[in-house]
């Protein structure tokens, strides 16, 4: 019986292995690496006013004077951005299947160049906020670069490709903190070099500035060395991405995009979906309120940091972040698989979580930030590092789920609109959820972490919802 079976075995299995079934595709270079650097406007844009926002909105005089309500107004204007992107996302990412990716890219690059300039100029908070929402409206980059990435790459290097993304999004998130913390108020600082009266009203024109411009050199880079990778709009052939081969997923060999309508549907496409977006929530929840927890006077229950020290903390968060995805990702998800690697990701936003709580207890105790709160910022800081890595393999998932190639914009488009009205609900809950439970002292100031912990529960059970995706071959 058992040689009847090894029979059969080898009797289905080819004499000779595809010489072509291990080669893995080298990564296109320069096309990457232009896409990369275009994707690093988005952090460079978005996140260098977290070290002085709440420096800005004490300065403006919104809260009459009462600390405790700068979370709610902090956090509408953080979440402005990715309500505005929420609202575009998917109909830039469906244009871009129609239109090319091209174009969008150039008109998001130009949108938030001109919003950064008017965010340094604004001395009002309706002005912070007009400025918000051209910005976010006008950018929907970020899933139109992931269809790039996909059309670009192909089934044995789609993961090393993604594995960068969020290499690009630290090192933003590391940067565009460190120039927003240490070039405000510039006349302070440098008085020989900035002693007008331009910068002592506008403070926070610099760092707006350096972020613009960045964005309108990588509108010039676009528009003179990206190309088109959109099938039906380049020329000539390159790779393409192995996709609409998950089980349930709606195939469609025509060449147009399935109907939005369809993908709703259809289970293997929304999975993918519904954890990147809780992903996201979770992740901007916690990144919103890393600044304000160290920017809170002592008294209050923070640590009570100035936003050069933030900006400082930040950078290293994210230049460690860099090599740990550098070095680590992409060999983690080549052994143990892209589930696996998600799955025990997410959960290192449980020390995260855990050590917001326990850092307040201390402060109250000590009345000073000593040895044990740097422990544990390092501690929580690490644990970030872990949970970046489930970014890279929510890519390749949401990617892979995408039912033909002429549907890879929309279906990114989908999933960034989703992980937009996460990251729009998360800066302003959370950061007014920190504040409401310091103001009426809810389970001693700790409701928000309780919360943060029931959305990870959440994040814990879609994540185990996930397909086991093929090993890929060529």
């Amino acid at each position: 019986m058992v040689l009847v079976k090894k029979m059969a075995i080898d009797e289905s299995t080819p004499l000779l292995e595809n010489p072509q079934a291990k080669t893995k595709t080298p990564l296109p270079k320069i096309q990457l690496g232009l896409t990369l650097f275009v994707l690093f406007s988005q952090p460079m844009s978005s996140q260098y006013i977290f070290p002085f926002i709440n420096q800005l909105i004490r300065e403006l005089g919104v809260t009459g004077g009462d600390d405790r309500k700068i979370g709610y107004y902090a956090g509408g204007i953080e979440s402005l951005f990715f309500v505005t992107q929420a609202l575009t996302a998917l109909y830039w990412s469906r244009l871009s299947d129609y239109v090319g990716r091209k174009p969008i890219l150039l008109v998001g690059l130009a949108g938030l160049s001109i919003s950064n300039m008017c965010f340094g100029l604004s001395r009002v908070f309706w002005a912070l906020v007009a400025s918000r929402c051209i910005a976010g409206a006008l950018n929907g980059n970020v899933g139109v670069m992931k269809s790039v990435i996909g059309e670009i790459t192909d089934a044995t290097n789609m993961a090393r490709a993604f594995a960068l993304i969020p290499i690009v999004f630290t090192f933003g998130a590391s940067i565009a903190p460190l120039f927003g913390g240490a070039l405000v108020k510039p006349h302070e600082h440098w008085p020989k070099l900035f002693s007008g009266s331009f910068w002592v009203q506008y403070p926070y024109f610099l760092p707006s500035l350096v972020s613009a411009s960045f964005t309108a050199f990588s509108f010039l880079i676009t528009a003179l060395f990206l190309k088109e990778s959109l099938p039906s709009k380049r020329r000539g052939k390159g790779p393409q991405p192995e996709i609409g081969a998950q089980v349930g997923t709606p195939s469609n060999e025509n060449a147009s995009p399935v109907p939005i309508r369809t993908l709703l549907k259809t289970y293997s496409v929304m999975i993918p979906i519904a954890n990147h977006g809780t992903l996201g929530l979770v992740d901007i929840g916690l990144f919103a309120l890393v600044p304000l927890f160290y920017a809170t006077p002592v008294e209050v229950g923070g640590l009570g940091l100035p936003p050069f020290t933030i900006g400082l903390i930040m950078t290293a968060y994210g230049t460690c972040n860099g090599l740990f995805q550098m070095l680590f990702t992409a060999r983690a998800i080549e052994r143990y698989g892209e589930k696996r690697v998600f799955c025990s990701a997410v959960l290192a936003f449980l020390p995260i979580i855990a050590t917001f709580p326990t850092m307040s207890w201390i402060i109250r105790t000590q009345k000073q930030v000593g040895l044990a709160i740097w422990v544990l910022v390092v501690v929580q800081l690490l644990s970030w590092v872990v949970v970046s890595m489930a970014y890279a393999v929510i890519f390749v998932f949401v990617t892979k789920a995408a039912p033909n190639k002429y549907s890879l914009g929309t279906m990114n488009g989908l999933s960034q609109t989703t992980t937009s009205i996460a990251r729009a609900m998360g800066p302003a809950t959370f950061t007014s959820l920190f504040a409401f439970s310091k103001e009426y002292n809810l389970l001693g100031g700790n409701l928000v972490y309780v919360v943060l912990l029931l959305l990870l529960c959440l994040l814990v059970f879609l994540s185990r919802r996930l397909p086991e995706l093929k090993k890929d071959k060529q």
